[in-house]
């Protein structure tokens, strides 16, 4: 704890201290009667507890925001004019319902245009096949006839002339059927891209059509028919309809204190007279290049009805500390301030001011008003008053120090 915090704590513990006598000092001046009927007065009979020093769990407290487990912002990936927008804030849809549907009649058109260029394509494809196969059937026939002039002028029944044309025509045939083959492959590849193409036209025009990612709840509705749906521009947020998660911000000192799967407990403020409640810690994110506080996020219990948007609070366990507490029964509140009734040697009970602080099961810290070791009387009767006689057994015993 800083300087500062210890100074203001310690200037209202005294301010409080002093309010509180002055409320006793009243209280005596208008009391009727006598210290002496006070004192012949019978006893009264009590029980005691003592004020003990005990290993008191810190705590670490951060404001946050409820935010689904899940959200999804639906935008545009190609620019159309919206035709219809199905849902409003606050309905609920499920994975695959359509949410928005843009104007098409573009996008459609490009995908039977792309679809007519692929059939063409596979067309020229066929086409060049059958051609290649026309240039290898010719240079079959050229081979052929240049092998048997070959033959027929080794035994002088052909000329040289007949064998210069057959190699010609040979030369030839080989370069048609390279050519052939050429295109051949050079329409295979152009088949490949339009059916590409067509395949990219058909993915487009599924875009028209946009539908939800997952089950949830419409969050915000951000766009109407008639306007124009452009890529990077939300028309819908949806929130997921699973466990939601309370996000808060710690600096980098009391974040070193929380990990992931580290239980905290938290309240929303939708029910401010609900209990404190437990939650799990499940991301602790890197900090901020700004603020240097961390970005904390718990799962809400199941069951948690809590709207997203909504403010929480969530507690964490910090270093334990060494502070006074007592018995919780032994508090007594009079016009807004808290006294104790102590005890001394003769038997008589005294009404301190005290300054309480955190309350930790059957016990609370004690930040100034007695000392370790006083005793202090458990459930005060109303016919106790500051100096009256007390009959007393044995202190009880200080119950289990508080746990963090």
């Amino acid at each position: 704890m800083n300087t500062t915090a210890t100074g203001t704590r310690g200037l209202k513990s005294t301010l409080y201290v002093i309010s509180a006598l002055g409320a006793m000092l009243a209280a005596g001046c208008s009391a009727s009667q006598p210290s002496e009927s006070v004192e012949s007065a019978p006893p009264v009979t009590v029980s005691l507890g003592q004020a003990v020093s005990v290993d008191w769990p810190s705590r670490v407290e951060a404001g946050g925001i409820v935010q689904a487990g899940a959200t999804a912002q639906i935008t545009s990936r190609v620019i159309a004019p919206i035709q219809d927008v199905h849902v409003r804030a606050g309905d609920r849809v499920t994975a695959g319902q359509p949410l928005v549907t843009l104007d098409a009649r573009e996008v459609t058109a490009n995908a039977t245009r792309a679809a007519a260029a692929m059939n063409a394509a596979i067309e020229a494809a066929r086409a060049a096949t059958s051609r290649t196969v026309s240039a290898e059937a010719e240079l079959r026939l050229a081979r052929a006839t240049h092998t048997r002039i070959s033959g027929l002028l080794e035994q002088r029944s052909a000329t040289q002339q007949e064998l210069d044309q057959a190699v010609a025509v040979l030369n030839a045939a080989e370069a048609r059927v390279q050519m052939a083959r050429s295109e051949s492959a050079a329409a295979d590849a152009a088949r490949e891209a339009a059916r590409a193409a067509s395949e990219g036209a058909a993915v487009a025009n599924s875009y028209a059509v946009l539908t939800a990612p997952f089950d949830g709840v419409i969050a915000e509705r951000m766009a109407d028919p008639g306007s124009l749906a452009a890529p990077g521009s939300p028309l819908v947020t949806v929130e997921s309809s699973g466990p939601a998660r309370l996000e808060v911000r710690l600096d980098e000192t009391r974040a070193a204190w929380v990990t992931p799967g580290q239980p905290a407990q938290i309240r929303l403020d939708t029910d401010t007279a609900a209990a404190w409640i437990i939650a799990t810690v499940v991301e602790v994110g890197r900090a901020d290049p700004a603020s240097h506080a961390f970005l904390v996020k718990l799962a809400l219990p199941a069951g948690t009805t809590a709207r997203t948007g909504s403010f929480g609070r969530a507690r964490f366990a910090g270093k334990p500390r060494r502070t006074l507490a007592v018995p919780s029964a032994s508090l007594v509140r009079r016009a807004g301030l808290t006294f104790v009734f102590t005890t001394d040697t003769n038997n008589q009970a005294h009404l301190r001011p005290v300054v309480p602080g955190d309350v930790e099961g059957d016990r609370t810290e004690i930040l100034t008003g007695i000392s370790e070791g006083d005793l202090v009387v458990l459930t005060p009767p109303a016919s106790l008053t500051d100096g009256s006689r007390i009959d007393a057994g044995p202190a009880r015993a200080p119950a289990q120090e508080p746990r963090s």
